[in-house]
């Protein structure tokens, strides 16, 4: 799949702007993941323009997303993921690219909902500072020693459903770094449905089922690190079965 026939294909579809799309933050809202090839992307667009609108940034229906990760050296955060806590936290400092915005974010999942918060930045930053780190501790209600664990990078597709108050993204060519150490998703679809509440009646997840791919619970940070770090530094028995299907869809 070029992605030249998937901008064409998103040509087609109403456009929205960012300030539009921020009427419908769902900063705390349910999450549905389903992941798939990237092969099957054209022919899902064709399914999805009646819908949804589409993000533009730029005059750009593809976004480019560059983000930092940060854990303890003990892995904390991952481990709480990986062990099935159901209050738990990720923090990242991210660069949406074609808006020239950085945002210090936190993700906090509390019994399968997601609630974001986040604090606007001027760039990276590998150490925080006074006001960041009074932002983390009031968040996250303790004081933690974070430092960057993980890099990534992947391409967006913004969508905003017509009828209903729901977004969906579809992240593309995922590549994950940190310090010599490289992974890729080239072929992999990460798409993510975020809803107020959960709710199948919506056009994407039914396209889903009639397609027989079901909902994964498939977090992309975790699965980088873990591919990142490997077995010899932090425990990733429960996400094995999950790095096994992503392998095998992107081979």
């Amino acid at each position: 799949m070029k992605d030249q026939q998937v901008i064409a294909l998103l040509e087609s579809f109403d456009g929205i702007t960012l300030q539009e799309l921020d009427e419908i933050k769902l900063m705390n809202r349910v999450d549905t993941k389903f992941v798939f090839s990237i092969d099957s992307l054209n022919s899902l667009l064709q399914l999805l323009i009646k819908d949804f609108n589409c993000l533009h940034v730029n005059n750009c229906t593809i976004q480019t997303y560059k983000s930092v990760y940060f854990d303890d050296n003990n892995f904390s955060l991952f481990k709480a993921h990986h062990n099935g806590r159901v209050n738990r936290f990720k923090v990242r400092i991210r660069n949406y690219v074609e808006s020239q915005l950085y945002f210090l974010e936190i993700k906090h999942k509390i019994k399968r909902r997601t609630d974001k918060l986040r604090i606007k930045l001027s760039d990276f930053t590998e150490q925080f500072d006074a006001t960041q780190t009074e932002f983390i501790q009031d968040v996250m209600q303790k004081k933690m020693d974070l430092v960057p664990v993980l890099w990534n990078e992947f391409q967006r597709i913004t969508l905003s459903g017509k009828n209903r108050n729901e977004r969906l993204t579809l992240d593309l060519h995922l590549n994950f770094n940190q310090d010599e150490s490289n992974f890729a998703m080239e072929n992999v679809v990460v798409a993510e449905l975020k809803q107020a509440d959960l709710d199948r009646n919506s056009p994407f997840y039914q396209i889903m089922k009639k397609q027989g791919v079901r909902p994964l619970r498939v977090s992309k940070y975790c699965v980088g690190l873990y591919s990142i770090h490997g077995q010899q530094q932090i425990k990733g028995n429960r996400f094995k079965k999950k790095i096994k299907i992503l392998n095998s869809i992107n081979s």
